[in-house]
């Protein structure tokens, strides 16, 4: 059931300096909108290298602003390596403040980094709420272990930030699953603009096929971004090691592996029969949706599509610099909703095996699991149709539940 509404806009901040989750997530959340109200204009800012891979609905678009890497050490570096990463932020930051001040938003979402990447969005976030836009963060319901997370925050005094800005704070996940600033000193004002929305539930687009759909009986091993080339090499030792192993396997590489990793993986790939390997594709949700099961590290979004597609899955989660995919892995775990391996179990051929044979005839989340509330879009979208409504009152309902 779509409502008109006149002329309203969002604009929406993903800084994705490594990865797609964070875009994945937006636009995951722009068509929701869209779909619900005619008359909304949604638009993108986006760092990530392939925000044009993906396909957008209309009155969603996207500004791309330069590039940024993250390196492995957590630090960050210029993807056009002829210009320094002071002048790319510089960049960044201008087109962030300009989009803004051109498209005029109703409401302002910022994914994951309150302050944008190096801070490049505070300049934007008090331009934007002196001139009365809702402004919103959007956390993911596992940020990283408090310790990091903390340390993190307070050489730049985050959580004082976010409470300055910030109208509301939505945490992608149902309250009873994660807390994502458990274990930190939060405001009682900051926890009073938390708004567990629940997961964001996917679904495979309309009219759109994957040239790699397929029919047939497949496991999918998916990495996210593109620094799971470990636990590829986990699952194709134990096919080289198991030959009683013979469950179809599809791989998909990620966009991001170095060409060097992917080559070797793709070569190592062609000698087991039973595996093919893929480098992208940019319409996943068909694939989990057609899989028998899914082995992957676990990132947000996968996971989202997990619970969606009610796939039977195993995860091996990332467990440095970040420990967020180990504390989701290890609550889904406990919930009884999906298997897991540590990075250390999977590494073993013969663990790896049985845990892959297991997988097919495992119940899925539906069956396994408690309340796994997928109700996030609606949620949103619930949300932004009373704020927009009532907009002739400055937006009055911010935060009022």
């Amino acid at each position: 059931m779509s409502r008109r509404l006149e002329d309203a806009r969002i604009l929406m901040y993903s800084h994705d300096t490594f990865g797609l989750g964070h875009l994945r997530r937006c636009r995951a959340i722009a068509h929701a909108l869209v779909e619900d109200y005619r008359g909304l204009n949604i638009l993108i800012i986006s760092g990530a290298t392939i925000a044009g891979a993906f396909d957008y609905r209309a009155r969603v678009d996207f500004v791309k602003i330069p590039s940024v890497i993250k390196l492995r050490n957590g630090e960050y570096t210029s993807l056009a390596s002829h210009i320094d990463l002071h002048e790319t932020l510089k960049m960044r930051e201008s087109s962030i403040r300009h989009t803004a001040e051109t498209f005029q938003p109703d409401i302002f979402i910022v994914d994951k980094e309150p302050m944008g990447l190096k801070g490049e969005v505070e300049d934007t976030l008090a331009y934007l709420k002196a001139r009365g836009t809702v402004l919103v963060l959007g956390l993911r319901e596992i940020m990283d272990a408090p310790h990091l997370l903390e340390a993190e925050w307070k050489k730049n005094s985050i959580m004082q930030k976010i409470d300055q800005y910030y109208d509301s704070v939505w945490v992608y996940g149902p309250p009873d699953f994660y807390d994502p600033l458990i274990g930190l000193d939060v405001p009682a004002s900051l926890r009073r603009k938390m708004d567990f929305v629940g997961f964001l539930q996917r679904s495979v687009s309309r009219g759109k096929t994957s040239i790699n759909a397929r029919k047939d009986n497949y496991i999918l091993v998916t990495t996210g971004g593109g620094d799971g080339s470990d636990l590829v090499h986990d699952v194709m030792n134990a096919y080289e090691a198991d030959p009683t192993l013979t469950q179809k396997a599809l791989v998909v590489l990620g966009p991001y592996m170095p060409a060097a990793e992917r080559a070797k993986l793709v070569q190592k790939g062609e000698a087991i029969p039973y595996i093919e390997v893929i480098e992208f594709d940019n319409h996943m949700e068909e694939l989990i949706d057609s899989a028998t099961g899914v082995v992957a590290m676990g990132g947000y979004n996968t996971y989202c599509e997990i619970l969606s597609f009610d796939k039977p899955a195993l995860i091996v989660p990332r467990v440095k610099p970040r420990e967020e995919q180990l504390l989701r892995a290890q609550r889904a775990s406990e919930l009884g909703l999906v298997d897991m391996l540590l990075p250390e179990q999977s590494v073993d051929p013969t663990i790896m095996a049985e845990a892959l044979k297991r997988l097919p005839s495992r119940q899925p989340p539906s069956k396994s699991g408690g309340n796994m509330r997928l109700e996030g879009l609606d949620h949103i979208s619930q949300t932004v149709g009373r704020w927009i409504d009532g907009r002739g009152s400055h937006l009055s309902l911010v935060g009022a539940e």
